[in-house]
């Protein structure tokens, strides 16, 4: 049995956990090594690229950066989540703010650390990334559109981390960045419709709250459609392996975002057309594993 010391320190680590979202932190983790094996680095050896040391410190480093990004969010958007999410909310507060802010600056600190052992260009970049976070979560995430985009941007950027670490500049890999951009901005633009309710609250000045809930739904259609773009173009003109049933699952799961977005008045409607956003995004990260099965087993040994 646990004593109530023990249960105590247990229910503040799933409230940080939860603060910092480590499920999501989790995906990207095995999305920065599966993208790196697979497409950024494909021709290098699996072990080399596994047991890269500097790797594991860029991945470590954004990590870090990107909890601290979420304790800081978590910071400015308590009130709000108050409404929009009661009962994580009622959770992440078992950790008093103060003790939030401690990690957020311990977590920054860290990361700039790590970096420091990859390279110099290594710290400007998660030192200007930090900064980005703390600005997009500070002035920029009530600007409509605005806000929307730097955040689908900060999401990705964990990614250009690695990109530029290993210089490969094919253009297959800005196609499948275009792809997971277009999909994020839709999530984004489907938080700020689920979440309307909190936002008129407390003044949030998003596009549904400024333009109304079809200028959101209209948006979210042209993202849709402009994802046709990167798909085709991955499906007919590079080689993805198995991944092509990947992006055709992704066109079905998109046509019936759509059907379900125009019918969407509630936020439990707007919490579904999230869930499948969600899916494609987390789903697409394990089906890197398809394009090309054979060839990594090969570069084990």
């Amino acid at each position: 049995m646990l004593t109530r010391k023990q249960k105590h320190i247990l229910i503040k680590f799933f409230s940080m956990f939860s603060v910092v979202r480590g499920y999501n932190i989790l995906i990207i983790v095995i999305a920065q090594y599966l993208s790196s094996i697979y497409i950024l680095a494909h021709n290098r050896p699996l072990r080399q690229v596994v047991f890269d040391l500097n790797l594991f410190m860029l991945v470590l480093a954004s990590s870090a950066t990107i909890a601290g990004g979420y304790i800081i969010n978590n910071f400015y958007d308590s009130e709000k989540d108050l409404i929009n999410r009661p009962i994580k909310s009622k959770l992440d507060r078992l950790v008093n703010q103060n003790t939030k802010l401690s990690f957020y600056f311990v977590l920054n600190f860290i990361a700039v650390i790590l970096a420091s052992y990859v390279s110099f260009r290594a710290v400007v970049f998660f030192s200007i990334y930090i900064f980005g976070i703390w600005f997009y979560s500070h002035k920029l995430k009530k600007i409509p559109l605005i806000g929307n985009l730097t955040s689908a941007i900060l999401t990705i950027t964990p990614f250009f981390a690695v990109f530029i670490y290993y210089k490969n500049f094919e253009t297959v890999i800005f196609v499948h960045a275009t792809f997971l951009f277009l999909i994020i901005s839709m999530r984004e633009f489907t938080k700020d419709l689920e979440n309307l309710k909190g936002d008129l609250a407390l003044n949030y000045h998003t596009i549904p709250v400024e333009y109304g809930e079809n200028v959101s739904k209209v948006m979210l259609s042209v993202l849709s459609f402009l994802t046709l773009i990167p798909i085709l173009l991955l499906l007919f003109t590079f080689e993805i392996g198995y991944m092509y049933i990947y992006f055709y699952l992704s066109v079905f799961l998109l046509m019936i975002f759509l059907l379900l977005l125009w019918k969407s008045k509630t936020k439990t409607h707007y919490l579904i057309l999230h869930n499948i956003l969600k899916f494609i995004i987390a789903f697409g990260v394990f089906c890197i594993l398809l394009i090309d099965v054979d060839k990594v087993l090969n570069r084990l040994f």
